[in-house]
């Protein structure tokens, strides 16, 4: 268990202080912004697609660092995907982190994402892992206003 809590220490503060794909996009097809009001974490999405994929993802924002490094390995595993593909992403990394889905096998199929795993254990910080989530998803759908997690 140990070794876990090191490798999720360590990914985790990687992403959170040298976030990737952290910056604007100039001219997006999709944008999209979130917030928490419970802690004030924020982030805005930006999505370039080009053929049917998302040829770039990146983000901009502030927050605490379960909710940066999520976003930063999500901007990651995205790159290249359709939006059908990012939104089967989106549903089971949910479910990993709030539970609905356990287990290696869970983990293990979202790669280094499956470092959030833990989450589950801390429901006040699902909502820090998952805004940036929700709100690429509220950016593949076109919407309009902000996506809260309250």
């Amino acid at each position: 268990m140990a070794d876990l809590r090191d490798l999720y220490q360590e990914v985790i503060l990687d992403h959170s202080r040298r976030p990737r794909n952290f910056q604007t996009l100039e001219a997006p097809d999709r944008v999209a912004e979130g917030f928490n009001p419970l802690c004030g974490d924020r982030v805005t999405v930006f999505i370039a697609l080009e053929a049917g994929r998302l040829r770039e993802v990146r983000f901009r924002g502030s927050g605490c660092a379960i909710s940066t490094a999520s976003a930063s390995m999500m901007t990651e595993k995205l790159q290249g995907k359709t939006p059908d593909e990012a939104l089967r992403l989106f549903q089971e990394f949910h479910d990993l982190v709030t539970g609905k889905e356990t287990g290696t096998k869970a983990a293990e199929d979202l790669g280094k994402l499956g470092v959030f795993s833990g989450v589950c254990a801390f429901p006040i910080r699902v909502k820090c892992a998952t805004l940036p989530w929700h709100t690429l998803k509220a950016a593949l759908e076109g919407a309009r206003q902000q996506v809260s997690t309250e």
